[in-house]
């Protein structure tokens, strides 16, 4: 049989190697090729024009990044076999396969409680299955129960490949320098101590760059404005059809049965409550799930404009043309008093119910810190042998500056002149 090894050529880090029939295998499931249909960067490209990268290039790169983590590991004699090689690539390129169309929108609008994180296993798990047990070893590593822990480190820690590749693929796409790490020296001064992953002292100003350029890319990219601004809007609108859904209120397409316009994928989680408890490797619920992607729910926005529902057919139009909710910071949260004046402005203003006016605005806080000192700290190693904290051994910065988590509070509101 001819072995399956390909090369892909990524925009941000070159020739990829696919190195045995095992990826390949993996790579070719259609749980996999499915994360080509989903934007990385979700709506940031309402923003920055050049954010179309899909998640299926992210998980490329990152698996590019861990074969390159452990040929230097390698270097500096730390045992690693061809097997968990290859099976540290593979949970790695499986870690976000679990996200649905918008990343986070899907997770608090048509699915009940359910994180993409136990998709990505449960999909793991279905692969697993599909494969004949050979993704095993890629599992155990994937959720810390493989005995080398430095392993599932470099998938999910506070410097792991993860992060290295959407921050330079992230950088890339949306042309914000601040955002670009050194991700070819921080996999050099890697080593092990203890079964823990450590970066020699010589690479501390790379990770202390890693750790401003997190930081930046958060707020001028991840919760920028308008992104979230975007998101929110995203979010009403699915959970306005939703409830039309779930009331069996027809859309009006004359000569269509009475149900919202959108692909079966998409209805069988807008007609039905699916919480976790429906799902398992083998489920429908699953496999519809794994139907889903950003064209179902695009597709689905365009056909709403025709709605006979006056919010749900406005929010829509204005969602496709970029008319996006406008966003105001906020000093405190909203009294029930300023939440009811707002319902009644949008009622009159777009002749809705008062109840109905609710999906025009959004009250929303954005947060996000740097470093989390209570999860796996980056430990910088020294050539006496000593490990110190980041936060400890750096002169630039402090425990108080990298763990502080500030927030912005915003009002998003639907655009309208009167109001």
């Amino acid at each position: 049989m001819a072995n399956k090894r390909k090369i892909i050529n990524d925009p941000v880090f070159g020739f990829l190697s696919i190195p045995n029939d095992l990826i390949f295998d993996v790579l070719q499931h259609p749980y996999v090729q499915r994360l080509s249909r989903i934007r990385q960067l979700g709506l940031s490209y309402l923003v920055y024009p050049g954010a179309m990268h899909s998640r299926f290039g992210h998980s490329l790169g990152a698996m590019h990044l861990m074969q390159e983590a452990i040929q230097s590991l390698r270097l500096k004699d730390v045992a690693i076999t061809a097997e968990e090689e290859t099976a540290a690539m593979i949970a790695i390129l499986l870690h976000d396969i679990g996200h649905g169309p918008f990343s986070h929108v899907l997770e608090h609008t048509i699915v009940d409680g359910v994180a993409h994180e136990d998709i990505s296993l449960l999909m793991m798990e279905r692969i697993n299955l599909d494969l004949h047990g050979r993704l095993a070893m890629a599992i155990a590593i994937f959720k810390n129960e493989y005995p080398k822990h430095f392993l599932h480190q470099l998938i999910s820690s506070q410097l792991d490949v993860d992060r290295m590749d959407y921050l330079c693929r992230d950088s890339f796409f949306t042309g914000v320098q601040e955002g670009r790490v050194a991700s070819e020296r921080l996999l050099k001064m890697l080593d092990v101590r203890d079964d823990r992953l450590v970066v020699q002292v010589k690479g501390i100003y790379s990770v202390e760059k890693f750790l401003v350029a997190r930081r930046l890319m958060y707020w001028q990219v991840y919760l920028h404005k308008t992104s979230v601004a975007a998101e929110q809007h995203l979010i009403k609108i699915l959970s306005r059809a939703k409830e039309l859904a779930r009331g069996g209120v027809p859309n009006g397409y004359p000569g269509q049965e009475p149900l919202l316009f959108c692909s079966p994928a998409l209805r069988y989680f807008l007609y039905q409550n699916i919480g976790f408890d429906k799902f398992s490797p083998t489920s429908e619920a699953l496999e519809q799930y794994a139907l889903l992607d950003d064209n179902d729910v695009l597709s689905a926005i365009k056909a709403w404009i025709s709605s006979e529902d006056k919010v749900l057919s406005v929010l829509s139009e204005s969602f496709v043309n970029r008319r996006l909710f406008r966003g105001e910071r906020l000093e405190k949260p909203l009294t029930e008093d300023e939440k009811q004046a707002l319902n009644k402005q949008y009622a009159a203003a777009i002749g809705v119910r008062e109840a109905d006016a609710a999906y025009l605005w959004s009250e929303h806080v954005s947060t996000s810190n740097t470093y989390s000192e209570k999860a796996d700290t980056i430990d910088i190693l020294y050539s006496d042998g000593t490990v110190r904290d980041i936060a400890e051994a750096s002169e630039i910065l402090d425990l108080e500056s990298l763990t502080r988590k500030p927030e912005k509070r915003y009002l998003f509101k639907f655009r309208n002149d009167g109001i």
